[in-house]
């Protein structure tokens, strides 16, 4: 049995196996860093159309709630990681004894939950929306009034992409929002009016060692990423801040590996210092897709950088070294590519069997000098 305890970790050597829940395109990037660095991946997965299996030397198909599919698992590897959030606990628990997990179980069960990870965010002095839990319509009305209108609904757990929550902006659609969400724990979240959306992905070691990239812009459609930019359209003291922020929460959570925080940026008032104000939105323990600028301008990308991190290995370089613009490729775009590339645009394809509406197939870093 290993030992969850970060501080005795000894580096993962070359040759060993990294196991990773997920075989989605994050899984599928996790495995091609990790086969540059000499690693072995096994992918854990119940798709048997995961486009992270083309380039892993294991996998297993299999859901995530089969015992003893994943204890086999766990045996065969010499760590786990994960690719996605949602991560049944009771999976992750029983890995852990098994097999080191990286990131731990409290990074995942945080993160999972809103108002968990609200709350720990709270605790920290970190500025985050007005927020109140919802358990019935009548603590819905109540928090209505707490919290005033517009309003966003959301629930606690399973949200992405947009899905899982509804603006309120009268007391009718509060009534229907609550009736699409019954039976789900739900938080009823401010409105918050941001001047951008900005995110920071950093990496930890078990040894400490805390490395960031710098924020990019992002900007959504349809509650999907559609492009980060680099270098944000923030002030330097902005971004700075952002970076502190990331760096108190990984040490917080006495995390290894790479984590994204995303932030709304707003306007402060006029009595402050800075003209910009930052409120956290939320945690994803895991590499991400606002990170994937990272690929083509910086020394060591985000997927190696976990690597590196979940093995406690020395972390690498993040300094950027040109400008970028990641753009997601959504359903049909995918088939645009061949006849659409500029010498500057760098396209990464996922591999998935089918596109369609709202799915991700691939991206496109566009990159122009500093």
């Amino acid at each position: 049995m290993t030992s969850n305890n970060l501080s005795s970790r000894e580096p993962l050597l070359p040759g060993s196996t990294i196991g990773i829940l997920g075989g989605g395109q994050l899984g599928r990037m996790l495995a091609v860093a990790a086969s540059k660095l000499g690693l072995n991946t096994h992918i854990y997965c119940p798709d048997p159309e995961s486009p992270a299996f083309d380039v892993a030397k294991y996998h297993t198909i299999a859901p995530y709630d089969d015992q003893n599919a994943l204890k086999e698992f766990a045996t065969s590897v010499d760590l786990v990681t994960y690719e996605f959030e949602n991560v049944p606990t009771k999976a992750a628990n029983l890995i852990k004894e098994q097999v080191f997990l990286a990131p731990g179980v409290n990074a995942l069960k945080t993160s999972q939950d809103r108002l968990l990870e609200k709350k720990f965010l709270q605790e920290l002095d970190i500025a985050i929306s007005p927020f109140e839990p919802v358990n019935s319509p009548q603590q819905l009305l109540q928090a209505i009034k707490i919290i005033g209108t517009p309003s966003v609904l959301k629930t606690t757990r399973f949200g992405y992409d947009g899905k899982g929550q509804r603006i309120i902006k009268t007391a009718k659609g509060a009534h229907d929002a609550y009736k699409e969400f019954a039976g789900k724990q739900l938080v009823l979240e401010a409105f918050v009016e941001f001047d951008s959306e900005i995110s920071v992905v950093i990496a930890r070691n078990a040894s400490g060692q805390i490395a960031a990239f710098e924020p990019s812009t992002n900007i959504h459609k349809n509650h999907i990423l559609h492009t980060s930019t680099v270098p944000a359209s923030i002030e330097k003291s902005t971004a700075i801040k952002a970076i502190a922020i990331a760096t108190k929460i990984a040490e917080c959570l006495q995390y290894q590996g790479v984590m994204a925080v995303e932030f709304f940026v707003c306007k402060a008032d006029q009595s402050a210092n800075n003209k910009q104000m930052l409120l956290v939105n939320e945690i994803a323990p895991r590499v991400h897709n606002s990170g994937h600028w990272t690929q083509n301008v910086c020394p060591t990308d985000q997927f190696e950088q976990h690597i590196r991190a979940i093995c406690n290995w020395p972390l690498g370089q993040t300094e950027r070294m040109a400008n970028v613009v990641m753009r997601n490729l959504i359903g049909g775009e995918i088939n645009l590519i061949p006849h659409g590339l500029s010498p500057n645009d760098h396209p990464h394809i996922y591999g998935k069997s089918h596109s369609r509406p709202g799915r991700k197939m691939g991206h496109v870093n566009t990159i122009t000098p500093l």
